[in-house]
């Protein structure tokens, strides 16, 4: 389920790694490698949550870049 509210809809972590069917470790260098510019996550209790509108940008800015 994803998390909501007023800016809109979050995605956790496990839902990033279906959404692209990565293993864990791929999606941490991801967000470690400051050239991918992987949209920075909102931290709530060490849980991890990534707005769906940065994650759907960063796609289409990645789509721009390998084509």
């Amino acid at each position: 389920m994803e998390a909501q509210n007023a800016s809109g809809a979050y995605l956790t972590s496990n839902q990033v790694l279906a959404r692209y069917s990565i293993a864990p470790i791929t999606f941490y260098r991801w967000q470690k490698n400051p050239a991918l510019g992987f949209p920075k996550p909102l931290v709530i209790n060490r849980r991890k949550f990534f707005k769906a509108d940065d994650v759907a940008a960063w796609e289409r800015a990645r789509a721009k870049v390998s084509a």
